[in-house]
């Protein structure tokens, strides 16, 4: 799964531990979160969505080659 945390993050002038702060996760999660080697749990996808004020669909994507 494709996701844009990192661009959304950094828009905001955040840190990784920022975010994870934010978000009540470790920053090596949201290291794992941004590098697509974690897909995150239901609950945790609406906490980004709402803290970025965004659809969840508008900050994850499925990868072309899982379709």
């Amino acid at each position: 799964m494709r996701n844009r945390i990192t661009e959304l993050r950094q828009a905001r002038g955040w840190s990784q531990a920022d975010l994870a702060q934010r978000l009540d996760v470790s920053r090596q999660t949201v290291n794992a979160l941004e590098r697509g080697r974690y897909d995150p749990s239901l609950p945790l996808a609406f906490r980004l969505a709402g803290l970025f004020g965004l659809p969840i669909e508008q900050i994850f994507q499925p990868d072309e080659a899982a379709g």
